[in-house]
């Protein structure tokens, strides 16, 4: 150092920092061997902090404000070395100054996916970013848990430390919520409140304040992506025959603007039978009526099953083949009365119009002699 640098050091006597950067967090005060001067003039601007250190632990705090560096005014100082005695000479302290204002748009995001447990996809992986936004809380703690003697601090010394700490109670939380995949998007706001609230204390930790945090997006795999726009356009498409109809009438409009395709006449003899076989086929689709997606046939209709009166109990029910056997073994005879289910009463198995072919034609009676 030059004598014109030290006797410059001799005669300031005002401690103030001017910061023009947007990333410094701490920025240490420099003087010749850390001497500061009885009476100097320390300026604490808004949102700042002057920490003053002497023999390695902290002094004193100030916020902002002008302050004159007096034993009468400062009786913590008043115990330093030189001043205790009332010495007006110069004493030797560290002055690190603490940006106090609100450090936005620091990112995070999930260097590795993060396996969780769907209620409609089952195991999956998500990955996440968003962004933060931290102010320094307690200058004291913040200097002794991180900065220590880095005479020039900047956020993006820290910032890969509180990612981390952002990601993995983000993972944990995520897995907790049990919020599914698809409805996480309509959930930002409400998840980065709860993380915000979750994480606070771990930053405090650290003399810090999370003052906000967002999450901007939360994605799946890009195969899953893939199947859910596949999923997205069938559902879109909806009747596949009417867009099978569709398409049809697409191609043959295409047939008929292009019926050469390569040349002659054979090529727009091609068209012409391709464009005529696609209408054929077209008139058959529309011919059809449109089937409800998921429509299943009608039951195969089932024979009726009769009772039948035996000994005056209630037998049965009995089908069609075994009232045949009966009948045919003399069990179920004209006589017999039966009843099914929409018959008002009992009837004779005779003249019921769906049992008659078991008894097969009555002969005519005889003509007289």
């Amino acid at each position: 150092m030059g004598i014109w640098d030290r006797i410059r050091g001799e005669l300031i006597d005002i401690i103030e920092w001017l910061d023009d950067s947007n990333d410094t967090m701490v920025y240490r005060f420099e003087r010749r061997n850390n001497e500061i001067k009885y009476g100097a003039k320390l300026t604490v601007r808004e949102g700042q902090a002057a920490v003053f250190i002497n023999e390695g632990q902290i002094a004193d705090i100030f916020r902002p404000g002008m302050y004159t560096l007096e034993t009468k005014n400062l009786p913590i100082l008043a115990t330093l070395k030189g001043w205790k005695y009332g010495f007006e000479s110069p004493f030797k302290a560290e002055v690190y100054f603490v940006s106090t204002r609100r450090f936005t748009d620091l990112k995070w995001g999930t260097k590795n996916p993060i396996m969780m447990r769907d209620q409609e996809f089952g195991p999956i992986r998500l990955r996440a970013f968003g962004t933060y936004t931290v102010r320094v809380k307690d200058p004291g703690v913040f200097i002794q848990e991180i900065v220590g003697t880095d005479g020039h601090f900047t956020k993006d010394e820290v910032t890969d430390q509180l990612r981390n700490i952002v990601v993995s109670r983000f993972a944990d939380l995520l897995g907790e919520s049990k919020i599914p995949a698809l409805d996480l998007a309509g959930n930002y706001d409400e998840l980065g409140k709860f993380i915000t609230e979750r994480i606070s204390p771990n930053f405090e930790g650290y003399g810090l304040e999370l003052s906000e945090l967002y999450v901007e997006n939360v994605s799946l795999p890009e195969a899953v992506e893939q199947a859910l726009d596949k999923r997205s356009s069938m559902n879109i498409v909806g009747n596949m025959q009417e867009y099978t109809q569709f398409q049809a009438a697409e191609a043959i409009e295409d047939a008929a603007n292009n019926p050469s395709g390569g040349g002659g006449l054979a090529a727009g003899g091609l068209g012409a039978g391709m464009g005529i076989a696609m209408g054929q086929q077209m008139g058959q689709m529309m011919s059809q009526p449109p089937q409800q997606p998921g429509a299943a046939p009608p039951p195969i209709p089932q024979s009726p099953s009769y009772f039948v009166a035996v000994n005056g109990q209630q037998t049965g029910p009995f089908n069609l083949d075994l009232l045949r056997q009966q009948a045919q073994s003399g069990q179920l005879t004209r006589e017999s009365l039966v009843w099914t289910q929409g018959m008002a009463q009992w009837q004779p198995a005779g003249q019921v119009g769906s049992l008659m072919s078991l008894f097969g034609a009555a002969p005519p009676p005889l003509p007289p002699q």
